[in-house]
């Protein structure tokens, strides 16, 4: 007889825990050299810009390979207090500001910090590991939905709905992954009035803000009312094509940001010096990359739905936002899991089933487009072909 094991790691679970499943079958064939297409995953495939890279190696040629502070060097806090001040207005320092080793581990400090013992609010669809996020501390998950046939829009009613004197924190990714969609101004001042009224914290995941190709972005840190009760959550992999860095950062309330600090500490003990030495040079050198990725991107969303949307099985919805593409498979007859595995199966595609997302995303299957030109347009060719079929 062994050891039984804590009921805290069952909460790390949820429905998004299978998601990743097709994902990983197709990455071991693809290294086995088998004819499979990967578009279920938002890895850039660029190359990460060469001042990242070169200051990271010099960094290590200097030996820097130690223990770094708890919260991040300073001189990145304050690189990163000064983007976010020149962003949003918030007049924040290097105080506010947390390091964390990427953006999904800032998520979970926020939500050990925040959201134990009482009710945390997100959206429905939502990124995949955030059920497992928030129920990891003990908070009891709230959704709200998102209608399909208003694409995927925030609904005021139902958010008004969802919150009451229990809820500690909204959890909102603005913009959204998987939708793509943004938040619009006014969507953002009535969470802000719900959250004063109800005193509650505002974890806005902002890891996307990078990339939005269409209308102007709202920073949640532009409303001055919500800003004492705002955790901002971001981080370089996207925007600087550095997921494999591992390295992201938390801005809040200098008295949040402490006890940041000392979850840190019994956790994780810092980040790096050299990943923070290349993430000062990320934000302080490379904003040309940026919008070149930017831009990449906008091309490569509109080639998949110059390529999808004319298929009568799928319907797609055009993203705002990020790196990924929802399209409707219910023409097709199949659910969004039985599409994804027979396409894997059949078409060597893999894409991710949107039931992963929430029950708003069970009709859906999200499609990535951060891969080549080339590759995506083989890659909808055969998901056409495939769902044409059906």
């Amino acid at each position: 007889m062994s050891p039984s094991v804590s009921p805290f790691t069952r909460r790390l679970t949820g429905r998004g825990a299978a998601a990743w499943d097709i994902h990983a079958r197709a990455v071991e064939a693809r290294e086995r050299g088998e004819d499979v297409i990967v578009l279920s995953i938002g890895d850039p495939e660029f190359d990460t810009p060469p001042p990242v890279v070169a200051a990271a190696k010099a960094a290590l040629d200097r030996g820097d390979t130690h223990y770094a502070e708890i919260r991040g060097r300073r001189s990145l806090r304050e690189a990163i207090a000064a983007s976010h001040r020149r962003r949003t207005g918030q007049d924040v320092d290097a105080d506010h500001v947390v390091v964390v080793p990427g953006a999904q581990c800032g998520l979970f400090c926020a939500s050990l910090c925040l959201g134990g013992g009482g009710e945390v609010v997100t959206t429905d669809p939502a990124y995949t590991t955030y059920e497992a996020t928030i129920r990891a501390p003990g908070a009891r998950l709230v959704t709200v939905r998102q209608r399909a046939d208003e694409r995927f829009r925030s609904d005021p009613e139902a958010l008004r709905a969802a919150v009451n004197d229990d809820t500690r924190a909204l959890f909102v990714a603005n913009p959204n992954n998987p939708t793509g969609m943004t938040l619009s101004r006014e969507e953002m001042r009535h969470a802000a009035e719900l959250a004063e009224r109800h005193d509650f914290w505002i974890v806005a995941d902002e890891v996307y803000s990078d990339l939005v190709f269409e209308g102007e972005f709202h920073h949640f840190a532009s409303l001055e009312t919500v800003r004492e009760r705002l955790v901002t959550v971001s981080s370089l992999s996207k925007s600087h094509a550095m997921t494999g860095w591992r390295i992201g950062w938390i801005v809040a309330p200098a008295r949040v940001a402490a006890h940041l600090e000392n979850l840190l500490l019994a956790m994780l003990y810092g980040t790096p010096g050299f990943v923070q030495e290349a993430a000062l040079a990320a934000l302080t050198r490379c904003a040309a990359d940026a919008s070149r990725m930017r831009e990449l991107y906008r091309a490569r969303r509109d080639l998949v739905l110059s390529r999808l949307a004319p298929c009568p099985a799928l319907r797609c919805i055009e993203p705002r936002a990020g790196m990924f593409l929802m399209a409707d498979v219910t023409a097709t007859g199949r659910t969004s899991q039985e599409f994804a595995r027979a396409l894997y199966e059949r078409a060597g595609v893999s894409v991710v089933a949107g039931d992963a997302f929430g029950a708003a995303g069970e009709d859906f299957v999200r499609v990535s487009f951060a891969s080549p030109e080339r590759v995506l347009e083989e890659g909808c060719r055969r998901i056409v072909e495939f769902a044409s079929s059906l």
